[in-house]
């Protein structure tokens, strides 16, 4: 019985997202090797130690990851910062993978997004404007988030270390990543040239997507 115990929890462990990309497809606004490292080094080891935290609580793999972090009361306590701090970096990793690809310029969002935005910040540009100085100015580690509130409302915030926006009720769109290990190979501490270099790479037909699901 134990090791059946043990087969299921691992068959239903969370596993760590292939990228729909290369590694250096981002270049040259986000390097190879930064890619590399962040993927299969950090995200791996948010999932790694999601899964641990859950493994004390089994019948917690059968609840998606959002769900768990929509509701963190339902969580028991002995494992509740554990699955904020590593299923967040689990999960908000998967949806900034999502929010990339390859690069292009005048990269903007278009239809029902677009038309969001701006009745949300009265154009794209003041969004960009708003949205990169959010970034910038983030005081030590965390994300930068677009969500969409119940009333259908845009709203532009950031959170610290892996919390992440569901926890707030509020529904990501897209996000950026400001943890220095997402840029610091290539950028240094320049983390606005890292924002900037991002808006050439969002992917916005995603952000779209999540929005219309929202």
């Amino acid at each position: 019985m134990q090791i059946l115990q043990i087969n299921k929890t691992l068959k239903m462990a969370h596993t760590l997202p292939q990228l729909h990309y290369a590694y250096d497809a981002l270049e040259p606004y986000i390097d190879a090797k930064t890619m590399e490292i962040h993927h299969s080094k950090h995200h791996q080891t948010y999932t790694d130690k999601f899964n641990a935290a859950l493994e004390k609580h089994p019948e917690l793999f059968e609840k998606a990851p959002q769900d768990l972090l929509k509701d963190l009361s339902q969580i028991p306590e002995d494992i509740r910062q554990a699955v904020t701090n590593h299923g967040g970096g689990y999960l908000n990793h998967n949806l900034f993978w999502e929010m990339l690809r390859p690069g292009q310029e005048n990269n903007m969002p278009q239809g029902a997004l677009l038309e969001a935005i701006n009745k949300s910040f009265t154009s794209f540009e003041n969004f960009k404007t708003t949205f990169t100085n959010e970034a910038a100015t983030k005081f030590g580690s965390g994300w930068t988030w677009l969500c969409k509130k119940d009333n259908g409302d845009l709203v532009i915030l950031s959170t610290s270390n892996q919390d992440s926006p569901l926890s707030q009720g509020l529904t990501p769109i897209m996000t950026i990543d400001v943890w220095e290990h997402a840029y610091y190979l290539k950028h240094q501490n320049r983390r606005p040239e890292y924002i900037e270099n991002f808006w050439k790479v969002a992917n916005w037909a995603k952000a779209e997507e999540l929005l219309a699901q929202a």
